[in-house]
């Protein structure tokens, strides 16, 4: 089965081609360029250096968040678009479970962390036992100090953080006394593979969809649309 994976909820943007759990190839790029000048030529560069086409995949994954929601939207976007014109079947991975599989095999808990702005993150732990990576909590929108506190749970363990949050909550556990692993910078972030990998465990479970059912993971409101309700309620407030 050859699988296509496109990560693009971070800032870089990351296309994988495997067949099965063989990685064929990773292509990465972090230049400031937005995901939607990016993903689509390099997935036909990809493609066409591995003497293959768009007919050929079997399964369309994708990073569905948390994560930027112009980069979620535009990953989302451009997988079922291809799924549509081709009738490939598709799996949405969430974005904190494809930062966790960088660490598989690692023994220990797993945090993956993304920064979400103003001093809050979007995380979720896992434990792994060197063989299986146990989910603890679901997708989380939480503060880099509740996130801390969370950790207290499991202070003495080897504790592994990763994802663009993880100097954000290092430095919150470390206030509280709570030690971390170093984390490789190559597996620190986000990248296509570990979303091929996952969606095709999910694929051979029997969870996927087609392109019409694919949806984004949001867990907060886009910033405009919280901004626009602040200006609400500062109105009504006032008003009073």
């Amino acid at each position: 089965m050859y699988i296509l994976a496109f990560e693009s909820t971070a800032k870089a943007a990351s296309v994988a081609v495997c067949k099965d759990e063989r990685c064929l190839g990773v292509y990465t790029v972090d230049n400031g360029l937005t995901q939607s000048e990016l993903l689509l030529p390099m997935a036909q560069d990809m493609l066409k250096s591995l003497k293959l086409s768009f007919s050929d995949i079997d399964l369309l994954s994708c990073t569905v968040g948390p994560g930027s929601f112009t980069g979620v939207r535009i990953g989302v976007s451009l997988v079922k678009g291809i799924a549509f014109m081709h009738g490939i079947p598709t799996v949405g991975v969430s974005t904190l479970d494809s930062l966790a599989e960088n660490l598989s095999g690692t023994r220990g808990i797993i945090v993956s962390a993304m920064d979400a702005r103003r001093n809050q993150l979007y995380a979720a732990i896992y434990r792994c036992d060197g063989e299986r990576t146990e989910k603890l909590t679901s997708d989380l929108a939480v503060s880099a100090a509740e996130l801390a506190l969370m950790m207290k749970e499991y202070d003495g363990e080897r504790i592994y953080i990763v994802g663009d949050g993880a100097k954000i909550a290092e430095k919150h556990l470390f206030k509280d006394g709570i030690k971390t692993e170093k984390v490789p910078p190559l597996i620190q972030n986000q990248n296509a593979y570990s979303c091929a990998v996952i969606a095709l465990k999910k694929y051979r479970s029997g969870d996927f969809c087609p392109d019409i059912s694919l949806e984004p993971l949001y867990l907060r409101m886009p910033q405009a649309e919280r901004e626009r309700l602040e200006r609400t309620e500062k109105g009504i407030s006032e008003s009073k």
